[in-house]
């Protein structure tokens, strides 16, 4: 048993409530991420069964890959992970969902030449190409318009090479909606029944800085992640963003008052496993986010990752929480306490990997309660269970 307040004690896990939920999902708690990239692909596949009411705020910062050449030609924050997350939460009995999600799951080779890419683009338009034949309509239609209006903005030498199709159905929309995200996040959420709300933090077109120990100053997300490039050998000190990869002067940017209002809205606020700085204090760092924490008086919970983590070099575990708490403190309002942003850290000090032994005393001296428990089996090691951990959750929810 868990003490969340003063006055509130929780069962961990609580099999009324998750017997609840599972029986009316459309009336599910509205748990709110701060998140990017793939680590929470299969807890969200598993946290549908119980809530359809998840809010997932997507980092929009991603500059490697097939992102960079989107964001390189039409000058646009990324959308990778805004597609993935959509992908992941939507209805899989939805009728033409397995063939939608194969298509936007669809990457072109990394090899072929741009004549035969372009080719094979048009004939998806064109609704001769298997991935789009077998989705039946109106949705066939939708994707195919989408696909020639991006053909028709498409620069000639744009290289289509490692392109995932949903990205590129998400620019079409986007560019068809005077550059809104909200719009074509919509539909495409329409079009695959998404069970829950996804946004990104921002939607200004801007990067990721990193001031490193060593005084050096990293730009890109791509190449402060430690997976598309080699991890970074001195380690981060400070994370900011700024306007392009060629100019590393930092900038500021707010959210937007419908964001706020979701994070007000939440029922539970947590900060999830995933790459530390690119996914976790990239969605802390606009104006606006802390305050809008602080405002809501729900639970906070950070889940540190297991495993392998190249952001973390040089960070125990009681110095990711430590800088967790700075960020969230740094735009806060004055007189914000620890306790206003984070009330829970979730560890499994048997199980989990960590980069360094769980010292909860050390921690909770932070101001902070360490629950310690089983979160890491057989089956997903070294990585959490998504099963365990929507239980947890929807149980502090």
């Amino acid at each position: 048993m868990i003490r969340a307040s003063v006055t509130r004690q929780i069962n961990i896990p609580d099999p009324i409530k998750l017997a609840r939920y599972s029986l009316g999902p459309s009336l599910g708690p509205a748990i709110l991420f701060f998140s990017g990239g793939t680590a929470l692909r299969q807890t969200s596949r598993t946290l549908i069964k119980y809530t359809h009411n998840s809010i997932h705020i997507i980092t929009p910062f991603d500059s490697g890959g097939s992102s960079a050449k989107l964001r390189a030609a039409f000058e646009m924050p990324a959308i990778g992970d805004v597609r993935n997350r959509l992908m992941a939460l939507a209805d899989q009995s939805f009728l033409g969902y397995p063939e939608i999600f194969a298509l936007f799951a669809h990457r072109f080779p990394q090899t072929g030449g741009h004549d035969e890419l372009v080719s094979e683009l048009k004939k998806i338009a064109r609704g001769k190409h298997p991935l789009i034949s077998r989705i039946p309509d109106p949705m066939r239609k939708i994707i195919r318009n989408s696909i020639y209006r991006f053909l028709e903005r498409m620069p000639p030498d744009f290289d289509l090479t490692g392109a995932s199709i949903g990205n590129l159905v998400l620019t079409a929309g986007y560019l068809d909606n005077r550059r809104h995200l909200d719009p074509v996040i919509f539909i495409f959420s329409k079009l695959v029944n998404v069970r829950g709300t996804v946004r990104p933090v921002l939607n200004n077109n801007l990067h990721l800085a990193a001031r490193l120990a060593d005084s050096s100053v990293v730009v890109g997300q791509h190449r402060i992640t430690g997976k598309e490039q080699a991890p970074l050998k001195s380690p981060v000190r400070g994370l900011y963003l700024c306007k392009s990869l060629n100019d590393p002067e930092p900038v500021e940017a707010a959210i937007r008052a419908k964001t706020v209002e979701l994070v007000k809205s939440a029922d539970l606020i947590c900060y999830p496993m995933g790459s530390f700085y690119t996914s976790l204090i990239a969605n802390i760092l606009p104006k606006g986010v802390s305050s809008a924490i602080a405002a809501n008086r729900c639970p906070k919970i950070y889940i540190p990752s297991t495993g392998n983590d190249p952001e973390t070099l040089g960070l125990s575990l009681y110095d990711q929480v430590e800088t967790l708490l700075h960020y969230l403190l740094k735009d806060a309002p004055a007189g914000t306490k620890t306790g206003d942003l984070l009330n829970f850290v979730l560890v499994d000090s048997k199980n989990g990997v960590y980069n360094s032994p769980v010292d909860i005393e050390k921690i909770e001296a932070l101001g902070v309660e360490v629950v310690d428990m089983p979160l890491v089996n057989k089956q997903s090691a070294p990585e959490i269970d998504p099963q365990i951990l929507c239980e947890v959750l929807l149980s502090f929810a």
